[in-house]
């Protein structure tokens, strides 16, 4: 489904994924973007400490956003998944590095990935020329 009310943008280095979701869908002036994980341009996890995995997947994120004319300060909301309920103060301090005060809203869930994945995140952001 493409219209000129919805867009799913992309650029060469954008993550991709083998499973049935986009990226990011802009709509009404939102950007959705999936979730992001530690994965490499062509989808393949690829496993590390919580923080390693952490740093992956924000730059996953900041690709993601690029794509779709936007950036970390225009995030509004973010939807993190840690799984190990230990990392819950890492995670914090690792979040502030990429977000400063006002915060976005942010709801994060523990113990909730499967498999190998330490850390996820899912964000709504505005375009840059939303200011």
């Amino acid at each position: 489904m493409t219209s000129n009310l919805v867009s799913y943008p992309t650029l060469p280095d954008t993550p991709v994924s083998h499973l049935p979701f986009s990226p990011a869908v802009v709509v009404g002036g939102l950007i959705f973007v999936s979730g992001q994980a530690s994965v490499d341009a062509g989808g393949a996890i690829i496993s590390g400490s919580f923080e390693e995995e952490f740093h992956r997947a924000m730059e996953n994120v900041r690709r993601v956003l690029a794509a779709a004319n936007s950036d970390l300060a225009h995030v509004v909301q973010t939807r993190n998944y840690v799984q190990h309920s230990a990392d819950l103060p890492l995670f914090n301090a690792l979040y502030r590095t990429y977000f400063s005060p006002p915060f976005p809203a942010r709801t994060t869930i523990l113990n909730c990935l499967g498999g190998s994945l330490l850390f996820e995140i899912e964000v709504v952001a505005v375009p840059r020329s939303a200011d």
